[in-house]
């Protein structure tokens, strides 16, 4: 079921596009979707050749959430969503949002039509987000009774302040693809958001994948930490890294001469 789920394909510039494919049910998250995409997610990040990955929705929506009535009618409920792997920080469900983060290429969202409850944490888990302005988003588990529990607390407090995050969550509104960006929830608009994600994502696969691939674990692992010492070795001992690699080389060559560079995939 979950290969009919999501559709990963790779283009020869090395962009990946992953495609919640459930338009009938505005890619409502069952067993089968949160297989593909934890699946796609793996694909993805153990392709050296990626340089950047597009996520949407086909049909009319991004992701409209959970699809509990498909849940409650299956053996266990939603509590096989709640299993963690001992050896996964990660339960079932909160993967198919955190394990973006784990992709060491960039992943940028794009999102339409509806964006809601665990649709929207997917989206938090990607690093850039396009939302058209019509797009509607909702952290909207309060109206289930239950609390965001995708691995919310991974994301949001890197891109809202507390009160906005709890003004969200305690009432479950909707709000715009406009207010998103204004609220700091997604990145910018664009009317056409899938066009506009493959763009972004053409010209980051124009850079150096090692540069690229280091600058997102910088941030992910300093964003929100404490620990300036930790943070400011880290900086060195990515530069050390890249410093004089033929990647870096070819960054400085085509920045010299003017030539497109040719990169070769990171080991």
């Amino acid at each position: 079921m979950s290969d009919d789920r999501v559709r990963v394909t790779v283009d020869a510039d090395g962009v990946a596009t992953v495609t919640m494919v459930r338009a009938d049910k505005h890619n409502a998250l069952d067993q089968g979707m949160f297989e593909g995409l934890i699946g796609a997610a793996e694909q993805v990040a153990a392709d050296a050749s990626i340089r950047a990955v597009v996520l949407h929705g086909e049909g009319k929506s991004f992701c409209s959430g959970l699809d509990i009535a498909s849940f409650m009618s299956g053996q266990g409920g939603t509590s096989v969503l709640l299993v963690r792997d001992e050896d996964r920080l990660a339960n079932f469900a909160q993967r198919v949002a955190y394990d973006w983060s784990l992709v060491p290429a960039p992943v940028i969202a794009a999102i339409h039509g509806n964006c809601f409850g665990g649709g929207l944490q997917i989206a938090l888990g990607a690093d850039i987000r396009i939302a058209a302005p019509d797009a509607k988003l909702s952290v909207m588990e309060i109206k289930w009774g239950l609390v965001p529990d995708m691995g919310i607390t991974q994301t949001l407090p890197r891109l809202v302040p507390i009160d906005v995050a709890k003004e969200l969550t305690f009432t479950g509104r909707r709000v715009s693809g406009t207010e998103a960006s204004a609220l700091g929830l997604v990145t910018r608009v664009a009317d056409d958001p899938l066009a506009a994600a493959h763009e972004l994502a053409a010209e980051i696969a124009q850079k150096s994948p090692n540069a690229v691939r280091a600058a997102k674990r910088l941030y992910d692992e300093t964003w929100t930490s404490d620990d300036s010492a930790a943070a400011l070795v880290l900086e060195t001992d990515l530069q050390v890294g890249l410093i004089g690699s033929p990647n870096q080389i070819a960054a400085v060559m085509a920045g010299m001469s003017g030539e497109p560079p040719v990169f070769v995939d990171p080991v």
